[in-house]
């Protein structure tokens, strides 16, 4: 039998330590909406969407509303981060106060995740990136504000062994 597993549980515990009415999750398109929007079930969420507009393509905020709160991009994996700077921008134009981002796999060939460094002046400010260590470079990049490395040593110690390491959420 196959199984998803995810390392959603490790960011349900980072969220714990925010006033929960003051989040809402932010899905950058309807896949991410579709696999991850069940286990946020006690969050508000918000869906962002590509619009094409000839040669154009913006990104919009199709569902939801992110006004007055502290939006969490929630994403499985992320290469050079387009995508979500441009839901970022989304959402802060429909009045969300602070941006912050999760992915599982921090790919970020040629070095892409720089432009969300806070060194490098972003055209977005993420308050928080958290990334996992399923790729070796992620260490390196978590050197860097505004990342944040989870560890997904304990959630495969409970999948393989059956332990209970990581708290149910």
């Amino acid at each position: 039998m196959n199984r998803l597993e995810s390392a959603i549980p490790l960011l349900l515990q980072q969220l714990k330590t925010f006033p929960q009415q003051d989040l809402v999750i932010v899905f950058p398109d309807d896949g991410a909406t579709k696999r991850f929007k069940d286990m946020f079930s006690v969050y508000s969420f918000v869906t962002c969407a590509k619009v094409r507009n000839g040669d154009h393509c913006n990104v919009v905020v199709k569902d939801g509303d992110p006004n007055g709160k502290h939006v969490v991009i929630v994403d499985d994996l992320v290469q050079t981060g387009g995508t979500l700077i441009e839901c970022a921008k989304a959402c802060l134009g429909k009045g969300a106060t602070k941006v912050s981002g999760f992915v599982t796999h921090a790919v970020f060939p040629k070095n892409s995740w720089s432009k969300f460094a806070h060194s490098s002046n972003p055209s977005v400010k993420f308050e928080t990136f958290w990334i996992t260590d399923s790729i070796p470079h992620s260490r390196d990049i978590a050197k860097n504000e505004p990342f944040k490395l989870l560890s997904l040593s304990a959630l495969i110690a409970d999948r393989l062994l059956g332990y209970d390491l990581v708290p149910s959420v």
